[in-house]
């Protein structure tokens, strides 16, 4: 008989958790309610499942892909507009999931189910899968009775941030190669070519030019000193990233994402139309303006604009409008902000909303398509630049003693 563990609280509001003996959790949960005690989880213990299984449970925690929410969602929207029950609905999924954390976490949402929680309640355990703004379209799908289309909008979601984020890969890879060449072509010059050419430097006794005193001097560096260097950057990026950690150094941080030069306004259109479309989303779906705005201001996954967000929800609250707010906060365009008007005051926020995402998503297929043409200038600058030092520097000392041995 296998063993469950448990948490939930007692008639006075305390947590309590255990473990119990049973053949299925709907009988842990009878056991509790016949003690006064409302369950909140209910999860096989799995210290007496196999030891294998248990490892590669553990080396596949990793959150599932944005291809398998989608192929889910889609599942869902067919399993539940056929009219198949919720429950059955995910133990069939459970099973035929390509992830296995997502498996998991969908047997975790039987069980939550089967000890009288909702859907909305079992999903919500695993956050770093389903997202705040995943969760609420699914309470309001459960509240309104329209849960499958909430399934099928939010597949089609996830779609489209799906096919951002290829387009991003697609504009960012040729530069990537190029810089990731020019890297390791300056490791293979200093720890290799020059120190060849510093020996045969060393015989002539003569005086070098100061480009090449300045590559053999960089190359003794990194050769003998280089430790300290790579120490140094360690210790900057782990000093970084627990600053980043922090509520105000996470605000900096993505202040300064949208500042870079280049590519700091394609993230800030990306941004701004995932909000966009969130918002006409969660409208659509009956979700109050402040609530959504609350949501959306987590799900952009940008703190600076997330607190813009906020900010909006809170002025909304007090009375003001959503192109007023929006106005307030600076991120907006003249365009997009007339946009917003025209559709709050014609009723059509919803559609509005729409095509400003579209208006974005238009932006930023513009820009991703002249980023590599921005780009190239500046690669062929640094290209240019470490072939000239490498002139001057190594082949700048043989030809001045070409030119000695020429007038001996």
């Amino acid at each position: 008989m296998p063993t469950y563990r448990y948490e939930g609280r007692d008639v006075h509001g305390a947590k309590v958790h255990g473990s119990m003996e049973a053949p299925h959790p709907n009988a842990i949960a009878r056991a509790l309610t016949e003690r006064k005690i409302t369950p909140l989880l209910i999860r096989e213990d799995a210290q007496g499942s196999d030891l294998l299984a248990e490892i590669n449970r553990r080396f596949n925690q990793h959150p599932p892909s944005t291809e398998d929410l989608i192929l889910f969602c889609r599942q869902m929207y067919a399993l539940t507009k056929a009219g198949v029950p919720i429950i059955r609905a995910l133990s069939t999924l459970s099973t035929s999931s390509n992830s296995v954390s997502l498996r998991q976490h969908l047997k975790d949402a039987v069980q939550s189910l089967q000890s009288g929680q909702n859907l909305t309640q079992a999903l919500g355990q695993h956050p770093k899968t389903f997202s705040p703004l995943f969760v609420n379209m699914v309470r309001v799908g459960e509240n309104t009775g329209r849960l499958e289309e909430v399934f099928i909008e939010l597949s089609r979601h996830l779609d489209r941030e799906r096919e951002t984020r290829k387009r991003i890969q697609q504009a960012t890879r040729y530069p990537s190669f190029v810089v990731i060449a020019l890297t390791i072509a300056i490791g293979i010059i200093n720890f290799f070519v020059i120190p060849a050419f510093a020996s045969v430097f060393a015989k002539m006794h003569a005086q070098l030019p100061l480009p090449t005193r300045i590559l053999i001097a960089s190359s003794n560096f990194m050769i003998h000193q280089g430790w300290i260097l790579a120490l140094l950057l360690i210790a900057a990026f782990i000093l970084l990233r627990r600053y980043i950690a922090t509520p105000i150094g996470h605000y900096q941080w993505d202040r300064f994402k949208l500042r870079i030069p280049l590519i700091g306004s394609i993230f800030e259109r990306i941004m701004l139309s995932r909000f966009s479309r969130s918002l006409a989303m969660m409208l659509k779906s009956g979700v109050p303006v402040i609530q959504s705005l609350q949501v959306i201001s987590k799900a952009v996954n940008n703190e600076y604009i997330g607190t813009a967000i906020r900010s909006m929800a809170e002025q909304i609250e007090r009375g003001d409008s959503i192109s007023r707010t929006a106005t307030s906060t600076g991120m907006f365009s003249p365009l997009v902000l007339q946009m917003l008007l025209v559709g709050e005051e014609s009723g059509t926020l919803e559609e509005m909303l729409n095509e400003v995402s579209n208006f974005y998503d238009e932006e930023v297929d513009y820009d991703l398509k002249q980023l590599t043409d921005r780009i190239e200038p500046l690669l062929l600058l640094a290209v240019g630049g470490i072939v000239l030092v490498l002139a001057l520097g190594v082949f700048l000392p043989l030809w001045n003693l070409g030119n000695v041995m020429l007038h001996h």
